[in-house]
């Protein structure tokens, strides 16, 4: 039996060396770096780091945007502003010139009618005069006599004849 317990002392032994040796490397090596967890660590420290970097480079980044926007915005407001100022003012010169061309267009119009008018009357008197002595001549030419007032229209006059007589 004692050698039973020398093999499994021996056994014992040498399975102990090999955890007592991997037990000392980790604390004879003074950089703790080399364990997993360790690095898991400096990756969430890194990326910590990272994160609030840009963060802050964004923060800035959209401020200037920010900044950059409202006095783009500015500008063309301040522009738009311009513009439209301008081009009411020369609506308003446009409508007033117009106004006076359309006065002036109407006075002239409202003057060649009524000289037109005027003419366009006077040769109706004329050409009514003419007519009416044409016939007194054309009624002369056939042997009737024109009595004195003679002049009245033909609808003013009473109907001398009956339908279907002829003059004779």
């Amino acid at each position: 039996m004692k050698m039973r317990l020398a093999a499994i002392l021996i056994t014992a032994v040498l399975s102990a060396a090999p955890f007592v040796y991997g037990q000392d490397t980790g604390s004879a090596d003074k950089d703790k770096s080399t364990g997993a967890g360790t690095e898991v660590k400096k990756a969430a420290k890194t990326g910590a780091k990272d994160t609030k970097k840009a963060a802050k480079t964004a923060g800035a980044d959209t401020k200037t945007v920010a900044k950059d926007t409202a006095k783009d915005t500015k500008v063309v407001a301040k522009d738009a502003g311009k513009d439209a100022k301008t081009g009411a003012k020369d609506t308003g010169n446009i409508a007033q010139k117009t106004g006076h061309d359309a006065k002036d267009a109407a006075k002239s119009v409202g003057k060649d009618t009524k000289e037109g008018a005027k003419t366009v009357g006077e040769d109706t008197g004329k050409l009514a005069k003419r007519t009416g002595t044409a016939i007194k001549g054309g009624v002369k030419d056939i042997g009737h006599k024109i009595k004195h007032g003679d002049d009245k229209p033909a609808g003013d006059k009473p109907a001398d004849q009956k339908s279907g007589d002829t003059p004779k």
